[in-house]
């Protein structure tokens, strides 16, 4: 033997390749493995058979030296469920593999009883079977899909008294095996067909009983999985009251029988229309009742003095109305009078301040040909045309210059404080008003 790698150049001789293969299998050792036996027989007192998974489709072939048979207490035979401690041996001169049986046994109910309540454990720990993950059903499902055997007993008893107490339910029925090896595969792929349907409000598994292992399939730990996982509400209709299987405990309801199954999904419609009637007669009395009450209490409220005699509401604010009313004509006649007494004192100011008053006095505005009011005689020199505003009027004149020696008459001179100080403003304002410039 060599441990330098195969090449094109340098290849492995056969007997290496498979000697190689024997010490790496060797190293393996015995393990327990589970099946079915399928193949059996007996060819100078050693044993030649097949063992298939109990799920996949997987075969090995196994073989049984005369000496381990002799130490069997049990016989066997195809069909027959087992587990064996196998050593894997390679053959080199023929250059193959089989499993060299030590020990075989049949895989007792006891045995059976226990793998399961181990794996019930394990489910329940991750929650499956709590109550919080359970759905209610819905109260009338349009459409029910049914997973059961075809032509079963158990469809016919779902079918017919789901139909006798709602006529027009509707079913969507997928046929599956309820027994054997095609029961996990078929059972999920159905789970997962109607899970998906979205007319499908709820799904019934339903198997017409059976012993304890024609049931174990649905004790299945994927089916079990595949159950949990849909969102479609699942009754599990499968054996009788005795029977728990797994698909039970996971269920969103347990159904003792298919018959069960089709009374708890669908409603009665005898039962309902009673309901109904007992509900109308419920809330017929509940509204008359309702209605007395409020007759009487409107005929209580009526008969109180404040309603017996309504007039008072409308006297009382109408002699509020009367009396506001006065109270703003008293305040609009004092606002008026108030305002009148104003305007005459702004009038008397403003007459006292006006350059009329002075005009009519006999004063005048003297203005040049600008607008300009004439202040002193040099603005005016000779045949300067001007302006003479008077008290009803006003003239045209002009300058013939300086008056030497003027004064003014000595009736004016009493006057002339007071008129000299107004003369200016008056002469501007009158100006103003004459509409000529400043």
């Amino acid at each position: 033997m060599t441990d330098a790698p195969a090449t094109r150049d340098a290849p492995w001789p056969v007997a290496l390749l498979s000697g190689k293969l024997k010490q790496y299998i060797d190293r393996l050792g015995t393990v327990w493995v589970e099946g079915e036996i399928t193949q059996w027989g007996v060819s100078a007192g050693n044993v030649y058979g097949k063992l298939k998974d109990l799920d996949a489709d997987a075969t090995l072939s196994f073989q049984v030296w005369s000496s381990v048979r002799a130490r069997f207490t049990e016989q066997f035979k195809a069909g027959d469920r087992v587990i064996a401690l196998v050593k894997p041996n390679w053959w080199v001169k023929g250059g193959s593999l089989s499993m060299q049986v030590f020990e075989l046994k049949h895989v007792g109910l006891g045995d059976l009883l226990e793998r399961l309540e181990r794996l019930r454990t394990a489910l329940a720990a991750e929650g499956l079977f709590d109550a919080s993950r359970k759905r209610r059903l819905p109260f009338l499902p349009g459409v029910v899909g049914l997973i059961t055997g075809k032509d079963s007993d158990a469809e016919h008893d779902v079918l017919r008294n789901a139909r006798l107490r709602w006529p027009a339910v509707d079913f969507r029925v997928v046929h599956a095996a309820v027994q054997g090896d095609r029961t996990v595969p078929e059972v999920i792929a159905a789970i997962k067909r109607l899970d998906a349907d979205p007319d499908v409000h709820v799904i019934i598994i339903a198997r017409g009983g059976g012993d304890f292992q024609n049931l174990l399939g649905f004790s299945d730990e994927r089916l079990v999985r595949a159950a949990a996982a849909a969102s479609t509400p699942i009754v599990s209709a499968i054996g009788h009251e005795a029977d728990r299987p797994l698909l039970d405990e996971v269920a969103d309801l347990r159904a003792s029988t298919p018959t069960d199954a089709a009374k708890r999904v669908v409603p009665d419609i005898s039962e309902e229309l009673v309901r109904i009637e007992q509900a109308r007669a419920r809330l017929s009395m509940r509204l008359t009742a309702i209605l007395g009450r409020e007759i009487d209490r409107i005929g209580h409220l009526r008969s109180r003095p404040a309603l017996a005699d309504t007039s008072w509401i409308v006297d009382r604010r109408a002699e509020d109305l009367t009396r506001w009313v006065a109270r703003g004509a008293e305040l609009i006649d004092r606002t008026l009078e108030r305002a009148t007494s104003s305007t005459a004192e702004l009038r008397t100011r403003l007459r006292s301040l006006s350059p009329q008053a002075t005009l009519d006095r006999g004063y005048a505005i003297v203005q040049g040909a600008d607008g300009h009011v004439v202040r002193d005689p040099s603005a005016a020199p000779d045949g300067t045309q001007l302006v003479v505003t008077l008290a009803e009027g006003a003239i045209a004149a002009v300058s013939r210059g300086e008056v030497p020696d003027h004064r003014a008459p000595a009736a004016d001179s009493a006057a002339s404080p007071a008129a000299g100080s107004a003369a200016g403003s008056a002469a501007d304002s009158a100006a103003k008003r004459a509409g000529g410039p400043e």
